[in-house]
């Protein structure tokens, strides 16, 4: 369980945000104020509220950056957007709710037969959904919006976008001495602060060492953060000259040794196969290959549909390389059919909360699977509507991107833009393995979608008014520079 100090951190993140409103510019302060908190916060605590979801770390540090952007920068975030397929997909994304609340309003009822004299039923059930976890699931996803509204609005532009590249650069090196002591030791810093471990320990435990976690739901989460913070580093040693190039590439090495120590065979193929790639190839060449990734990840559920994805032979390639790495990975693909099955009894609206999409003993009503995917996870809750909005919204800002680089030459597209979206791209195929997806993410998502409205129309943004204000956010005359920033 967590302690008072979890507690208290979580309730004190909005003063933080604050802070960081009234002391740095407000790209940095949003930047800061949502990777701070995945960086920091407790996980697994959280408040459990009437109505609205239950308020983590991920929710609690978008809320508060949101209002601190509007009501102490005095910035506006525009909540709509001018090109007509994310009109439709933010529409999907928070309205998905009203055909799956619809579509399950019946409960699951279990009668289980006792041992005991006398013999006599008990019934368990699962409630079905009703008007509440409508308003609760529409709000939930609001919530899960902000950030990308916060990065559209204002990470939008080069410097935005250079600002998401430093942090995630900066906030790896950082995150890495923590990270290192785990390795070394023992992943106890969060039982240290927070008074909890917040997975499994024998899961941190391979090859016959440590794998980091810190403050992050598990050890191949963190795993993955650096693997974007080495592709940041890597796209700063490209973008930069003389001593400071010889700075980052110093750090891109260091990193990729921190990564190859975190023991996770995914992370580390990402980074391999990607800094080459941000290090040398043409910027119209990356985002054509984060394009290919996406379109992917975007496709696996039907290519899964159809036995196309060859999973036998990528269990024996795994067995090839670890034996404990195959037995983790054929879990994930038999739990994986299990739930398709039950996500197909109802493909396009899902099932809905409540644990209603997961497979449940059919005597008892106890859960028997374990959902370990964001795919499947988001595919089994709302359907092929809810997947399409979600995964529609993170792919959009790379498809933007590579019709904008058919058009214009390479020399018209921010330096930042390819690392960003292969992040995403990257983002999006590790969700078919696990639950990456973060505040973080959709902030990064906004930016790039941003960046392309701008050069599409120049004045999207100025003097238009949004749900919390009107003027620009960047540019205009109500953009303030405070005198004080970070990287």
């Amino acid at each position: 369980m967590p302690n008072p100090v979890a507690y208290m951190m979580l309730m004190l993140w909005p003063f933080v945000c604050v802070a960081l409103f009234a002391r740095l510019s407000p790209r940095h302060a949003i930047i800061w104020g949502i990777l701070g908190a995945y960086l920091i916060l407790p996980p697994v605590a959280e408040f459990d509220l009437p109505l609205i979801p239950s308020m983590n770390k991920d929710s609690i540090a978008s809320v508060a950056t949101f209002l601190g952007c509007i009501l102490i920068a005095r910035q506006p975030v525009t909540m709509w957007s001018r090109v007509w397929p994310v009109r439709l997909l933010l529409l999907g994304f928070v309205l998905c709710a009203v055909p799956t609340v619809l579509t399950n309003r019946e409960p699951l009822v279990f009668e289980v037969l006792t041992g005991s004299e006398p013999i006599r039923f008990i019934t368990n059930h699962v409630p079905g959904l009703g008007l509440r976890d409508m308003l609760s699931i529409m709000i939930g996803q609001v919530i899960v919006l902000l950030p990308f509204f916060l990065g559209r609005a204002h990470l939008s532009d080069e410097a935005g976008l250079r600002a998401i590249i430093y942090a995630l650069a900066a906030a790896g090196l950082i995150y890495s001495l923590p990270s290192l002591f785990e390795i070394n030791f023992a992943p106890v810093i969060n039982i240290f602060i927070y008074g909890f471990f917040q997975h499994d320990f024998n899961q941190m435990i391979r090859n016959g060492g440590f794998r980091p976690i810190v403050f992050l739901p598990h050890g191949l989460w963190l795993a993955f953060f650096m693997a974007t913070a080495l592709i940041s580093t890597a796209a700063l040693t490209r973008a930069s000259q003389d001593a400071q190039r010889l700075k980052w590439g110093l750090a891109t090495v260091y990193l990729a040794v921190v990564l190859n120590a975190c023991k996770s065979l995914a992370s580390l193929l990402y980074g391999m196969a990607l800094v080459p790639v941000v290090l040398f190839l043409r910027r119209n060449t990356i985002i054509r290959l984060a394009l290919i990734i996406a379109l992917l990840a975007i496709a696996y559920p039907a290519l899964r549909n159809l036995g196309v994805v060859p999973l036998d032979l990528i269990l024996e390639r795994a067995e090839s390389v670890s034996a404990e790495r195959a037995q983790s990975l054929g879990f994930r693909f038999n739990n994986e059919e299990h739930l398709l099955e039950r996500a197909h009894l109802k493909p396009w609206f899902g099932w809905g909360g409540w644990g209603r999409n997961l497979v449940l003993d059919p005597e008892t009503g106890m859960i028997i699977t374990v959902p370990d995917g964001a795919w499947i996870i988001v595919f089994g809750t709302f359907g092929w509507l809810g997947y399409i909005a979600q995964m529609g919204l993170l792919a959009t800002p790379i498809i933007m991107a590579a019709l904008y680089a058919r058009k214009a030459s390479p020399e018209g597209l921010s330096g930042f833009v390819p690392p960003i979206a292969l992040i995403l791209a990257t983002t999006m195929t590790d969700m078919l393995l696990n639950a990456t997806l973060t505040p973080f993410t959709w902030l990064c998502a906004g930016a790039v979608m941003g960046f392309f409205e701008r050069q599409k129309y120049p004045d999207w943004n100025r003097g238009r008014r949004s749900l919390f204000g009107a003027g620009p956010a960047i540019g205009g005359k109500t953009q303030t520079e405070p005198r004080r920033t970070i990287l």
